[in-house]
């Protein structure tokens, strides 16, 4: 059989920063979380993204999480929430035990759709937050939904777990709303094996988002707790592949971009078959490349062809709104997000393929339109 190709796996970079890092922490024996590479890697990460205080976090969906909990978001509080996303943005408004109101999504972006959060206002005009979602590394429309967020006074999460290295007119996707996160998980763009960062102009409440993190242990002699605390730190070790990792982001985001001109240079004249949205005001990372079908040839077609050849693709997500544990929820929209669902297909966009791999892939694709 041939070799795997996978969708996203992760690639540690050919001049091993990854090792120096977590060598030193080895040699210096900082094996226990926190330690000198977690502080490093938030500041490195914030003067990435420009922006000015991170905190390191074991996971993305921890840093939603803590979002939500610095704005104080409690039981039956209204959260807006993008309906086309991962569960992981969803979940820790049930945490919270907060109430999820879906948004549908537009064709234009694939994300959150600003007619749609506009009317949710209209139903519900107290949310105490708004989560968008910069799906697949295109960015949301961001200065309408920003404009609609400060017009009724609500702060916005950015859900930027895949799309680090994605500009907005200029400026990173993460940086626009009250809190960005972002998501170093095995698949994404680049990776510590698992993690993530809460990012803020809001040094107070990152420096709460680190207590809480930590346990909320006070600072004294003996171990004390006034507040529940979580264990969502990142350690040392992960964060030095994490400083590693930061220093190959932008060759990352250029094969990445390979990858999507790649197929779109060998695919776009197939019947039925058209590529995700980008933008002139969007500088995508091109994390997953992404089309969507419209004809004959349907996305279980591609999946079965791909895997039959030991090549990973996968459906666009499943909108929360039609996930059994979400579906009591209300939702505010048409059928965009459902559209995008049954017709989309995540195509490898791996960036350790050859030109070779990539060419296999896109035979394999044309032969089903031969048929």
């Amino acid at each position: 059989m041939n070799q795997k190709i996978w969708l996203s796996s992760p690639h540690m970079s050919d001049e091993g920063y990854e090792l120096q890092y977590i060598h030193e922490a080895f040699d210096s024996n900082w094996i226990a979380p926190l330690g000198p590479n977690v502080n490093e890697f938030e500041k490195e990460l914030a003067q990435k993204v420009g922006i000015n205080h991170a905190a390191a976090l074991t996971t993305g969906t921890a840093a939603i999480h803590m979002a939500l909990k610095a704005l104080d978001v409690k039981e039956c509080d209204i959260v807006f929430c993008q309906s086309l996303t991962f569960s992981a943005t969803a979940n820790p408004i049930i945490y919270q035990k907060a109430t999820p109101v879906f948004i549908d999504s537009d064709f234009e972006t694939w994300n959150m759709d600003p007619n749609m959060l506009e009317k949710a206002f209209e139903k519900y005009p107290n949310p105490k937050a708004v989560i968008v979602v910069h799906l697949y590394g295109l960015s949301a429309n961001l200065d309408r939904i920003v404009e609609i967020c400060k017009k009724h006074n609500v702060p916005l999460i950015e859900d930027a777990a895949e799309s680090l290295g994605t500009s907005y007119k200029g400026k990173a996707t993460g940086t626009f709303g009250d809190y960005g996160i972002f998501s170093f998980n095995g698949n994404k763009i680049i990776t510590t094996s698992g993690g993530g960062i809460l990012v803020s102009n809001n040094e107070e409440m990152i420096k709460k988002v680190r207590f809480w993190s930590t346990q909320s242990r006070e600072s004294a002699r003996h171990y004390q707790h006034n507040e529940v605390g979580y264990n969502y730190r990142m350690s040392n070790i992960v964060a030095g592949i994490g400083r590693g990792q930061l220093k190959v982001l932008d060759q990352r985001v250029s094969k990445k971009k390979y990858i999507f001109n790649y197929y779109k240079k060998q695919l776009s004249n197939l019947d039925g078959l058209e590529f995700m949205p980008i933008n002139d005001w969007n500088n995508p990372n091109c994390w997953l490349s992404c089309i969507q079908l419209t004809g004959k040839v349907r996305p279980l077609d591609i999946m079965l062809a791909l895997e039959k050849e030991n090549i990973e693709s996968r459906p666009v997500w499943k909108p929360m709104h039609i996930q059994p544990i979400f579906e009591k929820y209300d939702y505010i929209g048409s059928t965009v997000s459902n559209q995008l669902f049954e017709n989309g297909v995540c195509l490898p966009s791996d960036t350790k393929m050859t030109d070779d791999d990539l060419n296999r892939i896109c035979q394999i694709i044309k032969g089903l339109w031969i048929k």
